[in-house]
């Protein structure tokens, strides 16, 4: 665990995880506040609710904000107090009453799962700098709101690997042309983000399955999403270029989370 604490104001570095989620935070905010719109982290707004183009930018702020602040010793500690609250507040205003609302939709379940990852990332965050600083928030720090935050990302990977059988076209269609064997790759991808999922959330083999599911989310930006964007620059494939950023960030987080444990063992909860 890299630190740098010489001074108040230094860079405070935990990890190379957490690095990553903050500046990923940061180019959020920064694009929410150029386009005025809701990054995906924030998506799920409904039509009828009231300010959306205010509310966009203050998510875009929270963004911003909280990235910076995750990176710096003084600030750390509320930077991700903040954001925790602000997406504690999103999953239930947006996602979890989209739920109860739709209950079978399969975009429901897999909006939970975007803002769930983000969610988890952060509250990990917040226990590692809450362990270096007093907090007088202590119920949601320690070994058992980490194993909880841990189980979060595990149950939100269920719905993304569900995605790629009921989203089957949209699935093969985005696959590469060079790669062989594209039915098999997307039956593979869903079954493996579903065995993850299944796998953090049981303990078993935790600390594998989640290094294993941010690798796949890697793969998917690196080989997926950043040919189609250089190709056809479509508006909805920059969104989906954004999400699979920020979904790596966040899954990065949690597989940090793991790094005293050994490889191949069973995380008792």
């Amino acid at each position: 665990m890299a630190r740098n604490s010489k001074a108040g104001k230094q860079l405070h570095v935990i990890s190379a995880g957490h690095v990553v989620f903050a500046l990923t935070m940061i180019v959020l905010g920064i694009i929410g506040l150029v386009k005025g719109d809701f990054t995906p982290t924030w998506g799920g707004v409904y039509k009828s609710f009231p300010a959306q183009t205010a509310l966009a930018y203050l998510c875009a702020v929270i963004s911003l904000v909280s990235g910076i602040g995750m990176l710096w010793q003084t600030t750390a500690l509320f930077a991700s107090r903040m954001l925790l609250i602000y997406l504690w507040l999103w999953l239930l205003v947006f996602r979890v009453s989209y739920i109860f609302m739709h209950p079978i939709a399969p975009e429901a379940w897999w909006a939970f799962g975007d803002t769930a990852v983000m969610l988890a990332a952060t509250w990990i965050l917040y226990i590692w700098f809450a362990d270096e600083q007093h907090t007088h928030f202590r119920f949601a720090t320690g070994d058992t709101s980490l194993r909880i935050a841990r189980i979060l990302y595990g149950f939100a990977l269920i719905p993304f690997g569900a995605a790629h059988f009921i989203f089957l076209k949209r699935s093969l269609e985005v696959i590469p042309g060079w790669m062989p064997w594209h039915l098999f790759w997307a039956y593979a991808t869903g079954c493996f983000f579903i065995a993850a999922g299944i796998a953090i959330v049981t303990g078993i083999y935790a600390r594998l399955a989640a290094a294993l599911s941010v690798l796949m989310m890697v793969l998917f930006t690196v080989i997926v999403w950043i040919p189609i964007i250089l190709a056809h620059p479509g508006a909805f494939d920059w969104l989906e270029f954004y999400d699979s950023c920020a979904l790596m960030a966040g899954g990065w987080v949690v597989a940090d989370s793991y790094r005293r444990i050994p490889w191949l063992s069973v995380v008792k909860y």
